[in-house]
């Protein structure tokens, strides 16, 4: 191998540490709050984001979202039920405790995410909380949901909490706990605030690092902007005055990198806390960015590097030939190439040297032109052999003389090309109709195939653009297809990752995975049914998790009908040698997998008949359903061209609106008679039924005549007189109301006078007695608690006592005498 080939390796540049701009570097602690692996990370994120994702919570507001995830995070694994002071939620997420109390928690109840307990304060108010997050508890002990959180998660998501919002205590010995990052935030917005902060924390890297959003956004927002507006569902507006208040708090920092050209393009969103807590620090990690963007190393063209001046390739190449220099370099998509024209860091690829005599040039690969000597061309013999052939370039020895037309293969010609084109702009772009894939060095931004391909990382790093397109349609048709197979959506990244990882371990690690792309398409991503039941993945069932039922049934019927053969050929050929026996018994194996067979085609061929029958008897019953709504809507079409019954105005549906009116008018001052004759008068009288039927039709005409007259106080009389019809339906509506209020005071005072009588009170006074001497009050029966009580329950019975005498009444009237009846009626 020579020097060139061996220099990026041997003469790498380390990196350098970073420092944080705002006092001195803090020690990374073992066990900190922000110092979140890359798996608790993703694990904590997905369950915030499930939360978040939640029907219930759709239009809520921050603050309801930020309780939502303070619950979650003090949630006992054990019950489920967390207990906590208003005043204390409120402090948790930067609000008053009457703010929470008459805001969050009433969008709490009637979200139905949170089950809400309250204990009344002093003044009525919920005080005391006693709260289950449903979703958080309902995900317990399944598979694969992201809301299965362990012990150990929960109590790593408070101490996340505490640490990036802790509102501080004072303990009783005098310690004082200090709050965290953004807790001294309160006020208006400040749950916003919180929640921005959290999901940041939740997306950084060790680096302190944020993975901005990928497209198009608002270029007078900036990226930033748009990555927070869509961690909180919000505006590109709102988004950018979250992180303007982050930044002034010096939580969030905006770095600018500048390009060759010298314009600040690019950016970063960093978060010193998290950096520092992983003992990493970001401010001199910014200004090496800038001045690789803005100086770069070969100012001149011409200077190639040497094996001591390589270099340095911090990461792999994108494409072929094209080196990234940092993964900060390209963190907005937009920004791929600095805006200079001079050659990237390249490294020279080798060819074998067939010769080598020590000359300048014999190694080179980048230029396959390039001669020895200056007259390497003319020493040439007769016969088209080269003299200079041993001590010249093997490719430069077969080319033309000097004046000769240069022949150059179409190959030769599409690499000069590329390397032209990656030196004067360092993108690589199409050349002779070809489009130049470029590979993605991370995993996809979409969090669901983050979590699912998560396991395979490095094969994803392998696989060249097309084939990163296309493993991510498989992902996503995967994850649909679990997610129609029961499966729950959010919990659906974390089966296929689970899946993988267990391929994986088949097949002895990702480094024996010889060719990734169809090693992920045809083995690591589709299922694989053990059995006929399609819900079936190597045995395990995809929507509950545990072993499949039916390979178990299969597994067992297998062994039975080897046992069932083996035991045949025992009693009916004894004496076989095993040779023999064995060659029979997998003869007659082989009959009853052939019969199995047929069987299976049978039922499976009965099952597509019995299919086909009921696709037919539902497409008829479809057909059957829209004849009847046909018919029904001609019906109503031909109803409602017919005139009133009363008054007869045409296309009225049998009955106009006014006469409809007037109807019920005389319906309701039937009603309001049998109410009154219920309690006034005499049943089996139908003389003085009447009377009292004949007096409240009185009183309700009279009532309909000063609605009238106090309607026609308030109208523009001259409009009704203009307008007879208008004036009619009017009056038939205000006597409709009258009529309708009638009744309830008519119901009303019937059951008054009827809760008055002996009955009533008999069984008031017996209620009254009963909860009197109940043994909670056996002690002090005579108390202002057993009182109250007794009086309530007296209440109730004397209530109860007179509806019913009300509605027996009501019967009497209407079957024992009918005559009475029809006489109030009339």
């Amino acid at each position: 191998m020579s020097a060139v080939a061996v220099a990026p390796a041997t003469f790498a540049r380390p990196r350098k540490e970073l420092s944080v701009p705002a006092g001195p570097v803090p020690e990374r602690v073992a066990g900190h709050p922000l110092s979140l692996g890359r798996d608790a990370r993703a694990r904590l994120g997905g369950a915030v984001r499930a939360l978040l994702a939640v029907a219930g919570l759709d239009g809520a507001s921050d603050a309801v979202r930020l309780a939502v995830l303070v619950l979650a995070s003090r949630t006992p694994s054990e019950t489920g039920m967390v207990r906590i002071r208003t005043s204390e939620l409120g402090r948790w997420i930067g609000l008053s405790a009457s703010y929470v109390a008459s805001e969050v928690l009433p969008v709490l109840r009637r979200s139905g995410v949170v089950s809400v307990d309250t204990a009344e304060g002093e003044y009525g108010q919920d005080d005391g909380l006693e709260c289950r997050v449903l979703p958080l508890w309902a995900a317990q002990d399944v598979v694969g949901h992201p809301l299965n959180l362990a012990k150990k998660e929960y109590a790593t998501l408070l101490r996340l909490l505490e640490a990036v919002m802790g509102p501080g205590w004072t303990l009783r010995d005098g310690r004082v706990i200090p709050a965290g990052l953004i807790g001294t935030r309160t006020g208006r917005g400040a749950a916003t605030d919180r929640l921005a902060l959290l999901l940041l924390v939740l997306e950084a890297r060790e680096t302190g690092r944020v993975r901005q959003c990928g497209g198009t956004v608002d270029t007078k927002r900036g990226r930033a902007a748009a990555t927070v507006a869509r961690l909180l569902g919000c505006t590109a507006s709102a988004g950018e005055r979250v992180l303007e208040r982050l930044e002034d708090r010096e939580l969030v920092l905006r770095v600018r990198l500048r390009t060759g050209s010298g314009l600040a393009s690019r950016s970063r969103l960093m978060l010193p806390a998290v950096a520092a807590a992983h003992g990493r620090t970001v401010a001199d990690d910014a200004q090496e960015d800038r001045a690789k963007a803005s100086k770069p190393e070969f100012s001149d063209p011409d200077v190639a590097a040497r094996a001591s001046e390589a270099p340095e390739l911090e990461t792999e190449s994108q494409v072929s030939g094209v080196p990234v220099t940092d993964e900060a370099g390209v963190a907005e998509p937009d920004v791929t190439a600095a805006l200079h024209t001079d050659h990237p860091y390249l490294v020279t690829p080798v060819i074998p040297m067939q010769l080598s005599r020590g000359f300048s040039g014999e190694g080179r690969g980048g230029n396959d032109d390039l001669p020895d000597r200056a007259c390497v061309r003319e020493d040439q013999a007769a016969n088209g052999g080269s003299t200079a052939a041993t001590t010249g370039s093997p490719v430069a020895g077969g080319g033309p003389l000097r004046g000769e037309k240069l022949k150059e293969s179409p190959v030769d010609e599409r690499v000069e090309q590329r390397a032209a084109v990656a030196g004067a702009g360092g993108r690589l772009k199409a050349v002779g109709g070809r489009k130049a894939q470029q590979r993605r060095v991370g995993l996809p931004a979409d969090l669901r195939l983050r979590v699912a391909l998560g396991p395979v990382a490095w094969l994803w790093e392998r696989l060249s653009g097309w084939q990163q397109d296309q493993v991510e349609a498989a992902a996503k048709a995967e994850l649909a297809r679990l997610a129609g197979l029961g499966v729950a959506p959010e919990g659906a990244p974390r089966m296929l990752a689970d899946r993988l990882t267990n391929r994986l371990q088949e097949t002895g690690g990702e480094a024996l995975v010889d060719k990734p792309f169809p090693w992920l398409v045809r083995r690591g991503l589709p299922q694989r049914p053990a059995c006929s039941h399609r819900k079936c993945d190597d045995g395990v069932r995809l929507d509950i998790g545990d072993d499949c039922e039916n390979c178990g049934n299969i597994i067992h019927l297998r062994r039975a009908r080897r046992a069932r053969i083996g035991a045949d050929i025992d009693r009916e050929l004894p004496g076989l040698a095993d040779g023999e026996r064995r060659r029979v018994f997998e003869e007659r194996l082989r009959e009853q997998s052939v019969i199995e067979a047929e069987d299976l085609a049978w039922r499976r061929e009965q099952a597509r008949v019995e299919q086909a029958r009921r696709d037919a008897a539902r497409a008829a019953a479809t057909e059957r359903a829209e004849a009847e709504r046909a018919a029904a809507a001609a019906a109503d079409a031909v109803r409602q061209a017919l005139p009133c019954e009363d008054c007869g105005q045409q296309r009225a549906a049998g009955l106009c609106e006014r006469c409809d009116h007037r109807r019920q008018t005389e319906a309701l001052i039937g009603q309001a008679g049998l109410f009154a004759a219920a309690w006034s008068a005499a049943l089996t009288d139908p003389g003085s039924v009447a009377a009292v039927a004949a007096g409240v039709r009185t009183a309700i005409g009279d009532s309909v005549a000063i609605a009238w007259q106090e309607f026609l106080q308030i109208t523009d009389v001259s409009a009704l007189q203009a307008n007879p019809e208008a004036a009619q339906d009017a009056y038939a509506f205000a006597a409709l109301q009258t009529a309708q209020q009638a009744v309830q005071e008519c119901q009303d005072t019937a059951l008054a006078m009827l809760g008055q009588t002996s009955e009533a009170e008999a069984e008031a006074w017996r209620a009254y007695k009963t909860e009197q001497g109940r043994h909670w009050f056996k002690h002090n029966p005579h108390g202002a608690d057993a009182i109250a009580a007794a009086i309530k329950a007296a209440d109730t019975a004397r209530e109860r006592v007179a509806e019913h005498l009300l509605a027996t009444r009501l019967e009497q009237l209407r079957e024992l005498a009918p005559r009475t009846a029809g006489a109030v009626i009339a």
